[in-house]
């Protein structure tokens, strides 16, 4: 899937039927599994806890960071479990993608009791 809107589009409607499905309640990694399961089933190339090297400005390798979901190689998606997004969760996965120099993120929270989906742009 070579359209990056479409993926965030399947990634969005995805979530929400498993935010229907199981409510809030479970541990992220339980969204994780089940968001990672369902895409798969929608022949999308996914990779759970995925290592993604971290850049400095000049090219320089200066770390390594765990990604929930890579998706495509090109959508990183950060899952959470909890009552609400804060500004430390934005700053977290902008910090991923200008790190690993990937331009879209995708964060979601499964533990509100309405489901919170950011899509973030470089």
């Amino acid at each position: 899937m070579s359209d990056i809107l479409a993926l965030c589009d399947t990634v969005r409607t995805t979530s929400l039927a498993i935010h229907e499905y199981f409510r809030s309640g479970h541990l992220e990694k339980v969204y994780e599994n089940t968001l990672a399961h369902r895409l798969r089933k929608n022949s999308i190339d996914v990779q759970q806890q995925a290592p993604i090297d971290i850049y400095d400005e000049d090219g320089t390798l200066v770390g390594h960071y765990v990604a929930d979901l890579l998706l495509e190689n090109q959508l990183i998606v950060e899952l959470k479990a909890c009552q609400t997004l804060t500004t430390e969760h934005l700053a977290q996965i902008f910090g991923y993608m200008r790190g690993s120099r990937l331009h879209h993120g995708m964060l979601i929270n499964f533990g509100a009791q309405k489901l919170q989906v950011r899509k973030l742009i470089l």
